[in-house]
């Protein structure tokens, strides 16, 4: 699901002009950005069973990775036939006037579903037509990365149509959308326990189980996914503390923060998604002004403690934590000088290119010079989620290409390889046990159908890979460039093998 970098560190290290434009723009106006889609889940309260979390890839993929059954298998991606891909189809940025969020992606059994300007929209995932589309009262400002099975998820949208007199209305609005049948099943807005009669404003959203709980500096609420109904709402607590945003996907976890500002203390607890009640809590160390969710099952937090990353990625360390005593199992360094995964200050889930499976997190290194003539490479490695160490786990990206984790893929791991300059992009899935590497997607090489797709900041985009077919897309809008005039900027791209 992606949020834009905020200024003094945790972003990301590479910037393109065009990144840096909007980064800039986006800070401006206190755009909060929904997450970008990875990790592939299933639920976690009461209703697991008929109700599950799968990741916003659609049918394909789980987050397991194999628990106590051996790495690596269960996937259910595989190579085609060809390899070879093809431009499945391309959409163009809409037109905006102001810096417009646009993030939020599923893919479906029948369908591609993208965030648009007040409105949600399928298209034909071979086709790119528009299948239908639910108008909103205003503009997504979060979008879950999780959906349940029966492919319904959640967005918080803003209460009006931004208009000259009112260019920010307030994020208020939650929503539950069956991408099913594109259906909005219903959307309310929630006030605190002592807030008056005030709309509370949420900065995020997700989703666990039939549970759909929302976050922001304001506290936390969620509701049951079906029927809207409140499980619990923001509330004042003797000790000053509040839920600043939740982790869904096979469970729910929650970042609650406590203290003052110049002096925060955050606890990571994991939930009942049902109620809300606790079910542990672990204290993060001194230091830590944010925390980031990346996996709720096994229960990992990634952190800059003490702003000592370095690099603005927003990880100096993993925390690998016990769910059901909320004791530390393990704390990962995560060089910002050698690792490459980020997470974004002020979003609790929003960590990418990393992936949380087999009792691993598996995160991509910097890019370093290649063993050719000219060119950049790196490589996808792991740490042990109970020992911490690292493993013997290592993907080769190749000359001039770079590569990161997408998701988690039964026990495999999906991941996308960014072409050098004269060559298409690929998608690859490495082997739990092996780390052998599987190519499913060859991206053409042709320099209009390449410059499209790396038109894309990785750092600013959505990445969904599911049944032979890639779509990759914005998570932010805004008015052209002068210079860009003449450039072709678009919504959507995707490719497919059949």
């Amino acid at each position: 699901m992606q949020q834009p970098y905020q200024p003094g560190g945790n972003g990301p290290k590479k910037f393109s002009t065009q990144a840096q434009i909007i980064v800039a723009a986006a800070v401006a106006v206190a755009l909060i950005i929904g997450a970008g889609v990875w990790f592939a889940s299933s639920g976690g309260d009461d209703d697991k069973k008929k109700d599950e979390a799968v990741s916003s890839a659609g049918t394909t993929g789980e987050n397991k990775g194999g628990s106590g059954s051996g790495l690596g298998g269960g996937g259910k991606e595989k190579a085609p036939a060809d390899i070879k891909a093809h431009v499945g189809f391309q959409l163009p940025q809409p037109k905006v006037t102001e810096v417009t969020t646009v993030a939020g992606s599923w893919l479906t059994d029948k369908a591609y579903v993208k965030t648009g300007v007040n409105e949600i929209v399928a298209y034909d995932p071979a086709k790119g037509t528009k299948l239908w589309s639910i108008p909103l009262a205003g503009q997504v400002c979060a979008a879950s990365r999780h959906m349940s099975k029966d492919f319904k998820t959640a967005v918080a949208f803003e209460e009006g149509k931004r208009t000259t007199a009112n260019k920010y209305p307030s994020c208020n609005q939650i929503g539950a959308l069956d991408l099913n049948t594109g259906k909005l099943m219903w959307n309310k807005s929630i006030t605190a326990s002592t807030g008056g009669d005030r709309p509370v404003r949420f900065d995020e959203v997700t989703l666990s189980g039939s549970t759909i709980a929302a976050g922001g500096t304001e506290g936390g609420a969620a509701f049951d996914l079906n029927t809207g109904a409140e499980r619990w709402k923001p509330k004042v607590s003797t000790d000053g503390c509040y839920d600043k945003g939740y982790g869904g996907g096979e469970a729910l976890a929650v970042v609650r923060k406590c203290g003052t500002y110049d002096d925060p203390q955050l606890i990571i607890q994991a939930l009942n998604p049902t109620s809300g009640a606790p079910l542990s809590s672990y204290k993060m160390p001194p230091g830590v002004d944010y925390a980031s969710i990346v996996s709720t099952k096994p229960l990992v937090v990634a952190a800059d403690v003490g702003d000592t990353a370095g690099d603005g990625s927003g990880i100096s360390d993993f925390f690998s934590i016990d769910a059901a005593s909320g004791k530390l199992i393990t704390r990962i360094a995560a060089d910002g000088e050698k690792y490459a995964a980020s997470c974004r200050a002020t979003k609790v889930e929003s960590c990418q290119h990393l992936a949380v499976g087999n009792n691993r997190v598996y995160v991509p290194t910097e890019e370093h010079e290649g063993t050719g003539e000219y060119g950049n490479t790196n490589e996808i490695v792991s740490f042990d989620l109970t020992t911490g160490k690292p493993t013997s786990d290592r993907a080769d990206a190749g000359d001039r290409y770079s590569m990161f984790p997408v998701r988690m893929d039964g026990g495999n791991l999906i991941a996308y390889k960014e072409p050098p300059y004269d060559k298409g992009g690929q998608i690859v899935s490495i082997d739990g046990a092996t780390f052998k590497q599987t190519a499913l997607m060859d991206n053409p090489g042709d320099e209009s159908v390449r410059d499209a797709e790396t038109s894309f900041s990785p750092d600013y985009a959505e990445y969904v890979y599911g049944g032979g077919k890639l779509f990759i897309s914005e998570t932010m809008v805004s008015k052209p460039r002068e210079s860009s005039l003449n450039d072709k900027e678009y919504l959507v791209v995707s490719f497919s093998t059949n």
